[in-house]
């Protein structure tokens, strides 16, 4: 069970370290340009991956490319929904994503689902529009159109991403090597817009940096090792997963920073709890 509980906490000590950036005077693009190259560093000392068996005309590079421009994007768009709008819908706006891939099967390709399913994809959407409605006394209008703005660049986002490793894993190729060679794409994008950007750079980001790379990392080390040591029994390591990551961001957001939350958007994070319990399989 200590594999899902770092993993949780690990998530949600990103959101953390996210929330406090620009109050200790982090850059955060920096930070995340540091934490892709720790994190390819990890990946390929742990996984021992071999970018290699990519180079066949099977290879999806189109699917590659993409993450490599979706993953640091996201992550900015991540940083700015935290520090908008705060960790506690930040961090349940990331978890409802992954109804996006459910969504696209049923209305792209064709799927046809039970009605658990779609009666869980229909009350993630209402908790979406629940997070998303802020109080007219918590912000100006601009304020609140930023916040919006972010956190449906965070659900779409990770959604998406979600939907291309998943292609990913169906085209055959090994998920280490397509892992690494994401974190090397996004590396170099984040590293080119900082250069373009004549970023100065300071030693509080790039220390910054490897604390996020180890976090973002170990989320997702331990995510795997969890699958692994619960290899009969997913449905645990899923539920955990998500419902830890909103519960524990829900008592630090608002426990610890305060975060001010409405009742729509209580009402929300109930209710994408509830969502996810409907889509555990029976």
């Amino acid at each position: 069970m200590y594999t899902l509980i770092i993993s949780v906490a690990c998530s949600v000590a990103v959101s953390i370290l996210l929330k406090v950036a620009r109050r200790h005077d982090i850059h955060i693009g920096q930070a995340i340009a540091v934490n892709y190259v720790v994190a390819t560093a990890l990946c390929l000392v742990i996984f021992q991956p071999h970018p290699s068996s990519l180079l066949t005309p099977s290879t999806p590079w189109w699917i590659l490319i993409a993450l490599g421009l979706l993953l640091p994007t996201i992550f900015l768009a991540m940083a700015g929904a935290v520090r908008q709008a705060g960790i506690v819908l930040s961090d349940a706006a990331q978890r409802l994503s992954l109804f996006i891939p459910l969504m696209a099967a049923f209305l792209l390709f064709g799927e046809v689902y039970s009605s658990a399913k779609l009666l869980g994809i229909g009350l993630a959407l209402i908790a979406l529009v629940c997070l998303l409605i802020r109080p007219q006394t918590q912000a100006g209008a601009g304020e609140r159109g930023k916040s919006v703005l972010l956190l449906l660049s965070v659900w779409v986002g990770y959604g998406t991403i979600d939907i291309l490793f998943k292609q990913l894993a169906k085209s055959g190729a090994a998920f280490s090597s397509s892992l690494f060679v994401s974190f090397v794409l996004a590396g170099i994008v984040i590293f080119a817009y900082l250069l373009l950007q004549r970023t100065q750079w300071t030693r509080r980001s790039l220390v910054a940096g490897l604390l996020l790379g180890l976090l973002n990392f170990g989320n997702i080390y331990f995510y795997i090792r969890a699958h692994q040591v619960f290899s009969g029994n997913p449905t645990l390591v899923f539920s955990t997963m998500n419902i830890g990551v909103i519960s524990l961001g829900t008592l630090v957001g608002a426990g610890f920073f305060k975060e001010k939350l409405s009742w729509l958007n209580v009402l929300g994070i109930a209710l994408a709890i509830t969502a996810i319990i409907v889509l555990i399989p029976r």
